[in-house]
């Protein structure tokens, strides 16, 4: 019985902080849709950001899991400490504004640096989540699911209403990591 609900505690976790993840995805995807963007070009976008959002966890996973062997006890602390700097980061960069460049959503470089943009970060909670030995597939599906549907619901938004509603979702994700680390160092 305490295995399923340390099992349940994990999944909960994963998911929390997968959906905190694609709020990038989301916030970014509104100013993008808004910009004009096909039903096909949605679909691309949002599958180069899944994959993007399998990837970069993948190998943030891998390099945690390694510094967690390294680190040893004081790994706990360090993937914490890294979880809420990264939350810090995404407050107060939503308070800055995104100051997003021009991306053009209709070429493949453009779709794979702003899939590169907004999965960046899944790679230092990969990071976080390496040292503590977290479940590998479900890890990397959760982050790669909820990447690519942020990225649908917010390129979808952003051709239906104002610019200003992608701030606020990047600065929720950044306090749900912030929680997540602050509770991984205490």
């Amino acid at each position: 019985m305490h295995e399923a609900v340390e099992r349940l505690g994990e999944l909960a976790t994963i998911v929390m902080m997968a959906a905190a993840l694609g709020m990038d995805a989301f916030s970014l995807g509104i100013g993008i849709g808004m910009k004009g963007v096909r039903l096909r070009e949605v679909l691309r976008i949002s599958l180069v950001i899944a994959l993007f959002h399998i990837l970069m966890p993948l190998l943030g996973i891998f390099t945690g899991e390694y510094l967690g062997m390294l680190l040893g006890q004081v790994a706990g602390y360090v993937s914490g400490g890294l979880l809420v700097l990264l939350g810090a980061h995404m407050i107060i960069s939503s308070w800055r504004g995104s100051g997003m460049q021009a991306v053009n959503p209709r070429t493949l470089l453009g779709v794979l640096l702003f899939a590169m943009s907004v999965s960046v970060d899944s790679f230092s909670v990969g990071v976080s989540l390496g040292m503590f030995h977290s479940n590998l597939v479900l890890t990397v599906l959760a982050f790669g699911f909820f990447g690519g549907l942020m990225s649908v619901l917010g390129l979808m938004l952003g051709r239906k209403v104002s610019h200003s509603l992608g701030d606020y979702g990047e600065a929720a994700g950044g306090v749900v990591l912030l929680a997540f680390g602050l509770m991984f160092i205490f």
